[in-house]
C-alpha cells in the first residue's frame, strides 16, 4: 500500500499537482442470505481499490482504480492530468489539511473473532433462525454480513495514516402469516456486541403481535418510533448538516446556525470516536484526526460538518468530516433520554407504535418535506397499551417539524445500519407528537 501510494503521489506532484490524496482500501466481505428458514446463498468478495484526488491550479480531478498494474496506474494518471487541463477552475476550493498528525486508535473497531469467523458464520445464522422459530415465527428471511477491511491514506501535505476494522451485521424478518411480520437488526464491530438471538426474538415477538392488521383513519397521531425507524429520520438530519448539502440546496438547515431546529429534548452528535461505533474512524478523507462534533444541542443548531475547504468559506476550522467533495458524518448519535420503554408507551394516549419504515424520500430537501412508509409491525396505541395492529399508512411530514415535536427519548440506545440507513446511527426509541399519517396508497 505504501509503495503504490508513494509512487502515485510523486507522479502527480512531478506533473504539477498542488494537492494529492491517495487512499488505498482492502476489503473482504462475506454475505449469507437465508429465506424460508434455510440458508439460500453464501458469497465472499475480496476487493482492493485506489482512490485518487488531485488539485492542479484549482482544477479538481477524482477517480478510482480497481485493477492494478504499473501500466494501468500510469495511464490513469495521464488521463486525469489531461482531463484537469480541460476542466474549469473551482474557485471555491481552498486546499486540504496540512500534516503530519498523530492518531488515536478507536476502541472496539477491530475484532479478530469477526475477521476469522469463516464457516462459523453459518452457525450464527442458524441460531438466529431457530431463536425466531422458538419465539413463535413461522418463517424467516434475512442476511448476515461480516466485513474486515484495511485502509491506507497518503497526501502531498505530509499526511500518512492507516487503520483496520471489522463489522458484523445481522438483519432478520420474521413472519407469522402473509400480513404479519417483524424486523430487527443486530449490528456491531465486535462479535460479543452483536446479539443475534435477541434481534431474532424481538422480530418474532413483533410478528406475533402484528396478526390481522386493520386500516385506520388519516390524521395526526403521537408516534413511538423504535430505533430502527427512528434512525431513518435521524440520519437525514445528520446528512443535512453537511456544508456541501447546505450550499447545494439539499438541506433544510441552511442559514439556521444558532436557531432552534428541534425540541429542547434533542441533542445530536456526530461522533467518530464512539467506542464500537459502526462508523468510528481515526481520520477523515484528508487524514485529519477525527473528533466529536455537536450538531444540535438542546434543540439549537450549533455547527455544519466541514472539510478544510468548506471550513475556510465559513471562516471556521474543519470538523474532520472530509469527504473530499462533500463533508460526511461518521456516527450520528441522538443523546439518550431518561425514559424506560414502558414510560414511552405511557406518553401516548392515542397514537401509534412504529417498528420499521422504508422508502424514506424527500419531495423537497430545502424545506425538509419527506415521506416514509411504515412496514412490518405497526400498532394502534390507546392509553399506553396496544389496541390493535394496523396497516397501509404513510408518514407524510417535515423533518424540522418532526424534530420540534420530539417529546420523549428512551434511555436504551441501539446501533443501526443497513439498507435504509447508510450512515450509522446510535439512537434510543423516541416519541414524536402530532405526526401526519396518510394512506400509503396515496
Amino acid at each position: 500500500m505504501r509503495e503504490i501510494a508513494e509512487k502515485i503521489e510523486k507522479k502527480f506532484k512531478n506533473s504539477g499537482a498542488d494537492d494529492v490524496i491517495v487512499t488505498i482500501g482492502e476489503e473482504e466481505k462475506t454475505q449469507i442470505k437465508f429465506s424460508n428458514n434455510k440458508v439460500s446463498a453464501t458469497q465472499t468478495w475480496q476487493s482492493m481499490n485506489v482512490s485518487l484526488f488531485a488539485a492542479i491550479d484549482k482544477r479538481l480531478v477524482l477517480t478510482s482504480i480497481h485493477a492494478f498494474s504499473q501500466e494501468i496506474i500510469d495511464e490513469t494518471i495521464k488521463k486525469l492530468l489531461k482531463f484537469a487541463k480541460a476542466t474549469e477552475q473551482n474557485k471555491e476550493y481552498s486546499g486540504i489539511a496540512k500534516g503530519p498528525f498523530k492518531y488515536q486508535e478507536r476502541e472496539g473497531t477491530y475484532d479478530k473473532a469477526v475477521a476469522e469467523l469463516a464457516e462459523k458464520d453459518v452457525d450464527l445464522v442458524e441460531k438466529g433462525i431457530s431463536t425466531a422459530l422458538s419465539n413463535g415465527a413461522k418463517r424467516t428471511a434475512g442476511v448476515l454480513e461480516t466485513t474486515k477491511s484495511k485502509v491506507y491514506l497518503r497526501t502531498s501535505n505530509s499526511v500518512e495514516a492507516e487503520e483496520k476494522g471489522t463489522k458484523i451485521h445481522f438483519s432478520i424478518r420474521a413472519f407469522t402469516d402473509n400480513e404479519a411480520s417483524g424486523h430487527y437488526v443486530a449490528t456491531a464491530r465486535m462479535l460479543k456486541d452483536c446479539n443475534i438471538e435477541s434481534a431474532a426474538a424481538r422480530a418474532a415477538e413483533i410478528a406475533k403481535k402484528a396478526r390481522n392488521p386493520l386500516p385506520i383513519k388519516q390524521g395526526k397521531y403521537d408516534v413511538l418510533f423504535e430505533p430502527l425507524p427512528a434512525s431513518n429520520i435521524i440520519e437525514q438530519m445528520g446528512v443535512a448538516a453537511s456544508a456541501f448539502n447546505v450550499e447545494s440546496g439539499l438541506s433544510c438547515l441552511a442559514e439556521k446556525i444558532g436557531s432552534k431546529v428541534a425540541s429542547k429534548e434533542v441533542t445530536i452528535l456526530d461522533d467518530a470516536t464512539l467506542p464500537g461505533g459502526m462508523g468510528a474512524a481515526s481520520f477523515d478523507a484528508e487524514g485529519v484526526p477525527t473528533q466529536t462534533n455537536t450538531i444540535i444541542e438542546n434543540g439549537v443548531l450549533k455547527t455544519y460538518l466541514h472539510n478544510t475547504s468548506t471550513a475556510k468559506r465559513y471562516n471556521t476550522v474543519t470538523t474532520a468530516n472530509a469527504g473530499i467533495v462533500s463533508p460526511e458524518p461518521f456516527n450520528i448519535v441522538l443523546k439518550k433520554g431518561s425514559f424506560i420503554k414502558e414510560e414511552l408507551f405511557e406518553q401516548i394516549k392515542r397514537g401509534l407504535w412504529i417498528t420499521n419504515v422504508w422508502y424514506t424520500r424527500f419531495s423537497n430537501y430545502d424545506s425538509g418535506d419527506f415521506s416514509t412508509i411504515p412496514r412490518d409491525g405497526i400498532f394502534l396505541i390507546e392509553n399506553g397499551k396496544i389496541k390493535s395492529p394496523v396497516k397501509d399508512i404513510r408518514v407524510s411530514e417535515n423533518l424540522l417539524g418532526m424534530f420540534r415535536n420530539v417529546s420523549a427519548i428512551g434511555e436504551d440506545a441501539e446501533r443501526v445500519m443497513g439498507w435504509e440507513v447508510e450512515t450509522p446511527v446510535f439512537t434510543p426509541p423516541i416519541v414524536v407528537k402530532d405526526v401526519n399519517i396518510t394512506k400509503s396508497a396515496e
